[in-house]
């Protein structure tokens, strides 16, 4: 537990600790995390306050401090130092590309990365053909063209409904999360081709993790631990 391990550390030591920061990628992602830290002995009772307006979480117990962010930013936080360590979806850190270790996957956020679009536009993708793809997520949409299919396409960066661009004929297909798919066949579209599961995960900033390694390592294996009993508990 990592309650336990910060109790090792003694009276006098506690003091003089460094704060460790965690970085929740704003949504449904922080109610999700702190349920999971609760099992391992991390909490933050400041944000369960709804009506809080305070950017900084803190718990001067284990001394950590939480700041929620948009989602986008969490590896910015990270990658620079900002945060020691994030909680945010898989999907994000694909596309935004920054320099840090992916360390835990979460178990929850659970979907998929998918190329969709009409039935029709199947044999496209089989046949190489040169298609317009819309997108919120142009980086993960390069990769796994360019690198993994090695099809050469014309990416359409999108900021909201990526559903409504073969419906209007401006890209044969998109690439998206996918999580039931009632979406996509309420607008006559299908998942064509999966690129990859999504998840919540926690990353952590390269210099924290040599800095404050015992720390940050105790809770990795300890959230590892709990994860792992929770999924042989539900098979």
């Amino acid at each position: 537990m990592f309650c336990i391990m910060h109790k090792t550390f003694g009276v006098e030591r506690r003091d003089i600790m460094r704060y460790i920061t965690i970085a929740l990628a704003k949504g449904r992602l922080v109610q999700s995390a702190m349920e999971v830290f609760e099992h391992i002995g991390i909490t933050c009772e400041e944000l369960k306050d709804k009506s809080s307006r305070k950017l900084i979480f803190v718990n001067d117990e284990l001394k950590l401090k939480f700041f929620l962010a948009k989602a986008n930013d969490v590896p910015t936080y990270v990658e620079y130092g900002a945060a020691d360590i994030g909680i945010v979806g898989k999907d994000t850190i694909l596309e935004e590309g920054r320099k840090l270790y992916e360390v835990v996957d979460m178990g929850f956020g659970k979907c998929r990365m998918c190329v969709a679009g009409p039935a029709s536009a199947a044999s496209l993708l089989q046949h190489g053909e040169l298609i317009r793809v819309a997108t919120k997520y142009p980086n993960i949409a390069k990769d796994y063209f360019y690198n993994k299919k090695h099809q050469t396409v014309e990416i359409i960066k999108l900021n909201g409904s990526v559903e409504l661009a073969p419906i209007v004929g401006l890209a044969e297909v998109i690439v998206d999360i996918v999580e039931t798919g009632s979406t996509l066949r309420e607008n006559g579209l299908e998942v064509l081709e999966e690129i990859c599961p999504i998840s919540a995960r926690m990353v952590v900033n390269e210099v924290s993790m040599k800095m404050e390694y015992a720390r940050i390592n105790t809770m990795i294996n300890a959230l590892k631990e709990h994860l792992h009993g929770t999924k042989q508990k539900n098979s």
